[in-house]
């Protein structure tokens, strides 16, 4: 299996074969429950979808949801601090809940106690803030806080409030927890009368999915293990938050002290609710300052006096709970039971599918035999109690060079599979796996890189990996699409050979504008000008615009442009300056509607911004949230069309009525759509997606271009070269509308601020997309990834498009 090297362009490892060949059973489904399904019925939102990200958030099924809000209709939840019947019946509901999250423990109230919080990050901190520390002294060496460098940033951040203590801080690197020798319990004397120490340790590493022993957790509370030598009481907090989502945990063997748990991690809904399981021979240990509503038994105003409620979870639980969410999670319970029959069932299917998609991983090799993937894993996936269902891995070229997880991630997206990069916020795992020390990390800081960013290679070396993890609900087409994913793009002959530079003929456009009238939308023909270009000879339509313009006109033979300085990518390939040739403007493609299909040109106005109209309005959802094609890839079917002499956008698409949208907002046209009912009413039948269509204002104030390598805002990426009226300048070149042409490489980073205006509700336009879906606005409409493939094609010519 791993140790045999897939061929290039071949399908994934066979399943069956897999299940064959190996030792230990392992198990796919749910028994007599049939996944797929389960999968069309609760998870139908998933169509199309590869979801990989299970371990950020997993999904909730339309069961769930639905249930949920039947009972919200059916049932009045009042405040439970009220005494009314309503808020009794909302205590009483979260209290049954408290008991269900228990039994789902495999523990019961006599042992521990649920004290409902806003995460796993918020229990945290209630054990950092309540914790019994001791600072050191003349009799007492204080209280040790330890916790394993593998750990989610929410348990390093602990030692912010255990250092303003004075409490010792002590990272524990996981070798040397393997490589701790067991001690003699008796030999540790009396802990009661010592300072109290605290390890924290995770379940499973949120990084790799590493799985770390449970039985640390006895081991270090009798004094068999310790993380560091001192003497003292330990006392250990498992981070139980990634864990739990695929694996059942039994507190009743192992007793931790304190318990962290996030429910979306399990259920997919509510966000924003966790908990923490303390041990209640350890609660009466911890200690309050702040007291919120309903956390007091008495208080008074005018004198420093109060006594805390004597339910641990009442002492903790400052204010109101969610407990609306809290009655959600019962639901959670029942639909997880429905759907799977138990978290044992849903550790064996994941771990299979983890397990299958690492054996394919590992046989990938090029034609050189150079691997195709890095994997970082502490096991080899032999079995769910050392590993659990997540996979972090680097994407090498066949010299053995790591391909950066941003252009894995952005790669992936086109082929709408979800995973996670960077480094999941745990720093000493990303460190520890990559290699990376703690002076690249401040040297990777002095650089721009934080965490959560794309800058995925520094001098060449990776800050972080490709995470994929499954779920409940995962399938095995999910694990084999993922890894056609990886073959296609980094396998496939097609793609592997390397792309031939444009060159220009003696006489017109280059040779590679054949092959991007295949694959790029075409709007006219070239060989005259459209009738909204022939608008650009009349005079009146100049004086008219609304910004102050000028023209670029792209004829034979084309501007050609060549290039003084390098761009990045061509620096981190090792490409002499100039490499590349020069440039030659081959296309002249304005996209109106951000991400809907391209309006081509041969002569167009230019304003303060760019040529007139390029960009100037978005698709949104009912959220205001702008779509593009890697959401919603039909949108390369709905062709704008300006036309200048009549001052509107034609919108188009196959089987639909035109709508007319005018080009300012205060035009009199503004009611056409309006006036056109039936062709309203075509658009709405026969489109999914609601369109609302706003003017973006034009005056220089309220939008805004420049360049800049980074930015808080959202950044675009266009095509070569960008002519403007206005010259204005960058770190990576000068744009002008003279014939001097100085381009950024194959791309240039413009960040365009765009401010919505409201739009009156009668000139709003709905716009529907056909049911079928193709993946550009081509002539002759291919398949998704087909197109994809083409788009990947184009993006690496050294053709210059203005789009």
């Amino acid at each position: 299996m791993a140790g045999e090297a897939a061929q290039p362009g071949v399908e994934p490892l066979a399943f069956a074969r897999f299940l064959d060949s190996s030792p230990q059973p392992f198990v796919y489904g749910y028994g007599g429950r049939s996944l797929r399904e389960m999968r069309e019925r609760e998870f139908g939102r998933l169509a199309g979808t590869v979801y990989l990200d299970h371990a950020g958030a997993t999904l909730f099924p339309q069961s769930q949801l639905t249930s949920f809000t039947k009972d919200l209709m059916e049932n009045l939840y009042g405040n439970p601090h009220s005494q009314n019947i309503s808020s009794k019946l909302t205590y009483e509901t979260v209290e049954q809940v408290r008991y269900r999250i228990l039994a789902h423990f495999r523990t019961s109230p006599e042992d521990y106690t649920v004290i409902f919080t806003a995460g796993s990050t918020a229990a945290l901190k209630l054990v950092a803030e309540a914790f019994p520390w001791v600072s050191p002294g003349p009799e007492s060496s204080g209280s040790r806080f330890c916790y394993l460098t593998d750990s989610h940033t929410s348990v390093v951040g602990m030692r912010k409030v255990t250092t303003a203590m004075n409490v010792t801080c002590i990272p524990v690197r996981p070798e040397d927890m393997w490589l701790a020798e067991k001690q003699d319990a008796a030999a540790a004397g009396d802990p009661d009368h010592q300072p109290p120490h605290l390890f924290c340790y995770p379940a499973q590493s949120n990084f790799s999915g590493s799985r770390y022993p449970l039985s640390w957790i006895g081991e270090v509370k009798s004094g068999q293990m310790r993380p560091v030598s001192a003497p003292g009481k330990w006392y250990v907090l498992l981070d139980a938050a990634a864990y739990v989502g695929t694996s059942p945990l039994d507190l009743s063997v192992h007793q931790a002290d304190f318990v962290p748990i996030s429910f979306y991690k399990i259920f997919g809904f509510p966000t924003g609710l966790g908990a923490l399981l303390v041990n209640n021979r350890t609660a009466p240990l911890l200690r309050k300052t702040y007291f919120g509503g309903g956390t007091a038994a008495a208080y008074l105003a005018g004198e420093d006096f109060y006594i805390p409620r004597e339910s641990v979870a009442e002492r903790f639980e400052d204010g109101t709970i969610s407990f609306l969410d809290v009655i959600a999670l019962k639901h959670g319970f029942d639909a997880l039971e429905n759907l799977t029959g138990g978290m044992e069932c849903i550790r064996q299917h994941t771990f299979t599918l983890a397990r299958y998609t690492y054996a394919s991983l590992t046989a990938l090799r090029y034609p050189n035999g150079a691997p195709v993937v890095r994997i970082y894993s502490d096991s080899e996936f032999s079995s769910p109690e050392v590993q659990g269902p997540v996979i972090s891995f680097n994407v090498l070229d066949d010299d053995g060079n790591i391909i950066g997880y941003s252009q894995v991630d952005k790669m992936a997206s086109l082929h709408n599979i979800h995973v996670r990069t960077g480094c999941f916020c745990n720093t000493g795992a990303c460190q520890r796996h990559l290699g990376i020390s703690d002076e690249m990390v401040k040297k990777h800081l002095q650089a721009g890189h934080v965490c959560g960013d794309d800058m995925d290679l520094i001098d060449g070396q990776p800050t972080g990996s490709v995470r994929i993890s499954f779920g409940y609900m995962s399938t095995l087409e999910d694990a084999q699409a993922f890894l056609r994913f990886i073959i296609a793009t980094w396998l496939h002959p097609s793609l592997s050979q390397p792309l031939l530079p444009a060159t220009p003929r003696q006489a017109g456009a280059p040779p590679a504008e054949m092959e991007a009238q295949n694959t790029m939308p075409a709007t006219m023909d070239r060989g005259g000008l459209s009738p909204q270009e022939d608008a650009l000879a009349d005079p009146g339509v100049w004086n008219s615009s609304p910004t102050t313009v000028d023209a670029v006109t792209l004829c034979l033979p084309l501007l050609e442009a060549t290039r003084t300085q390098q761009t990045p990518s061509e620096k981190t390939a090792g490409i002499p300056g100039g490499g590349l040739g020069s440039h030659v403007v081959t296309n002249l493609y304005l996209y109106p509607i951000k991400s809907c299909a391209a309006f081509e040109v041969t002569r167009w106005p230019l304003g303060n911004q760019g040529l007139l109209y390029d960009r100037s309005w978005m698709v949104v959802n009912h959220n205001g949230i702008c779509l593009s094609q890697k959401q919603e890839p039909r949108l390369c079917l709905i062709q704008p069309i300006i036309d200048l002499q009549q001052r509107v956008m034609i919108i188009k698409a196959q089987g639909m009525e035109p709508i007319e949208v005018p080009l300012e907002e205060n035009s009199q046209r503004a009611q056409i759509c309006q006036s056109k009912g039936e062709c309203l009413r075509l658009w709405r039948k026969n489109f999914s997606l609601v369109v609302k269509v706003f003017w973006p204002s034009m005056s220089s104030d309220q939008t805004k271009f420049r360049l800049s390598k980074k930015s808080e805002e959202k950044t675009w990426q266009r095509s070569a070269c960008l002519y403007n009226s206005h010259p204005f300048s960058g770190e990576r070149g000068t744009v002008s509308a003279d014939k001097q042409i100085q381009c950024f490489g194959t791309s240039a980073a413009i960040k365009q601020k765009l401010r919505h205006m409201a739009v009156p509700k009668e000139v709003e336009s709905e716009l529907q997309l056909p049911a079928y879906a193709t993946a550009t606005a081509t002539q002759d409409p291919k398949p998704l990834n087909e197109a994809r493939d083409g788009i990947s094609i184009l993006m690496g010519t050294r053709q210059a498009r203005y789009c």
